[in-house]
């Protein structure tokens, strides 16, 4: 891999005197997937969180669904037909494709994270072992410095036709992690759009949020400001690049997909933005690339100064929000 993937660079103000103790180095990296392909996504994340260790990254995000990638072709292959032959062909291969985090399936991308000391933040379809192994969910995967799977978020709601592939998700993923000076939480595209799921998060003193997307710029331009702005967080939204050029014959009625296909199915839209709503990296079109900024927490505690969403600013004896975390499970069982 080149050296020359990772030019794409930004940088926080300097609003006061900066410590290593108070700052962070981030990355996006903004990638597209072998599509449809674990192992060699897998293969290429790896090199990928690499790439960002040696630009000095602590944490590292990558996009929705990205292992082993977003279902497109739900909507170019008329994906709603019942009992479609070419529709259960591709959920067989989707299906087998889909990682089983349980049964360690990202070992080699935990084993990146431990080798480098880097926080990863990954889209991924998972094989869900403790829903039968047999539905697969959007799920958001949070690998800490030391390799540990820290938390496996499920996306609570799929959108429009990506409930035609995967399952609902549950709240047991509505947790932050610290990270440096940071307390790092995540969501999936529109889950991004969803105002409970934010809050629950803010409550646990979030001041990161990776907001992660398959990769579109209509997606990323309005909410990365927005909930910047509301939540006084530096916002991470974190996207996936897919030409139709990607879409390979290894897939199941590959030719079919591609025809159905424009030129480029996700053009990325990666991008940053500071707790005060002001960019730090604009929206990144049509690149894969490491996008890096050093962030600094005494910028969201200035923010913080006038507006704290779960701190002075709420009013919990008017309106509490409650948050189920239990993993959810069709049985429950006792033996003997």
């Amino acid at each position: 891999m080149a050296t020359d993937h990772w030019r794409q660079r930004g940088a926080c103000g300097e609003l006061f005197r900066m410590s290593d103790s108070d700052t962070l180095r981030v990355a996006i990296a903004q990638i597209a997937p072998v599509w449809l392909d674990r192992e060699a996504t897998i293969t290429k994340v790896a090199e990928w969180i690499e790439g960002a260790a040696n630009d000095g990254c602590e944490l590292v995000a990558f996009g929705e669904a990205l292992v082993p990638g977003y279902p497109f072709w739900l909507e170019r292959t008329d994906g709603a037909r019942f009992e479609s032959p070419l529709q259960k062909s591709l959920y067989a291969h989707y299906l087998d494709q889909a990682v089983d985090i349980s049964g360690g399936g990202l070992h080699r991308l935990q084993q990146a994270a431990a080798d480098h000391g880097v926080h990863v933040v990954l889209g991924c379809i998972e094989r869900a072992a403790d829903r039968g192994g047999h539905s697969v969910y959007c799920s958001l995967v949070q690998i800490g410095q030391a390799g540990r799977v820290l938390t496996v978020h499920r996306k609570l709601m799929p959108t429009y036709e990506e409930r035609l592939a995967w399952a609902i998700g549950d709240g047991h993923g509505l947790v932050t992690n610290p990270v440096g000076p940071f307390t790092v939480g995540a969501l999936n595209c529109w889950e991004n759009w969803m105002p409970l799921p934010r809050a629950a998060l803010y409550a646990q003193g979030e001041d990161l949020h990776i907001a992660a997307w398959p990769g579109n710029v209509r997606n990323t331009t309005e909410i990365t400001r927005f909930i910047a702005r509301e939540s006084r967080s530096y916002v991470l939204s974190a996207s996936a690049l897919l030409r139709r050029d990607d879409i390979s014959d290894s897939v199941p009625h590959g030719d079919v997909i591609r025809e159905a296909s424009e030129a480029v199915l996700a053009n990325g839209g990666s991008c940053i933005a500071a707790p005060d709503g002001r960019w730090l990296v604009e929206p990144v079109e049509d690149a894969e690339c490491l996008i890096a900024v050093t962030l600094h927490h005494g910028l969201v505690r200035r923010e913080r100064q006038t507006f704290d969403p779960a701190g002075h600013y709420a009013r919990p004896d008017v309106t509490r929000l409650v948050v189920d975390r239990r993993r959810q499970s069709t049985v429950e069982f006792t033996d003997s």
